[in-house]
């Protein structure tokens, strides 16, 4: 029943948010919607930035999905970009609103994950600590998002598969070439 309301919500919110921006949504816009009263909402969440937060979280996993490989992490990153430009309104809004950090927190999780996978497979038979492991996650991460982050920021305009198979060709092979690097360190 929890997650039933939780999704309600959820959908509500992403509902107004084609119609008007984030900051301009309340909880009882919310609730109203979904015909629930405010103390429902606060059982589940403490604002509506929390809500959003449970909003990318419960749907990132699906997002990216088994795509956590070298051979399908720009599968995986698409599928990233797919959803963003799915949730436009969701993401433009938040992007412009005060909880900006919540998009980039939750892009910066999301791909994070999403390149440990491969590192982590990359490195199997490296002995490189964890620690660089999660340093070259770090270092791609941030380029990842400061991409999709431009993105949203020009209006999404751009073919997501165009940029993906630009940034592959880029970092072909660099990932294991860090890697090797830091095994010799």
């Amino acid at each position: 029943m929890a997650q039933t309301t939780k999704r309600a919500l959820a959908a509500s919110l992403k509902k107004m948010l084609s119609k008007k921006p984030l900051d301009k949504i309340t909880v009882k816009d919310i609730t109203d919607d979904c015909e629930l009263n405010r103390q429902t909402f606060y059982y589940h969440f403490q604002d509506i930035y929390d809500l959003v937060e449970w909003i990318f979280q419960t749907e990132a996993e699906q997002v990216i999905g088994g795509n956590r490989t070298l051979d399908t992490w720009q599968e995986g990153f698409l599928q990233l970009f797919d959803y963003v430009l799915e949730n436009r309104e969701l993401a433009l809004n938040v992007y412009r609103s005060l909880s900006r950090d919540t998009l980039e927190e939750y892009l910066r999780r999301v791909t994070f994950a999403l390149l440990m996978s491969v590192i982590n497979e990359q490195a199997e038979n490296l002995p490189v600590s964890d620690a660089d492991k999660r340093f070259i996650a770090d270092f791609y991460k941030h380029a990842f998002v400061g991409l999709m982050l431009d993105w949203v920021r020009s209006g999404m305009k751009e073919d997501p598969a165009a940029i993906v198979r630009r940034l592959n060709i880029l970092i072909e092979g660099d990932i294991e070439k860090a890697l090797e690097k830091f095994e010799k360190s």
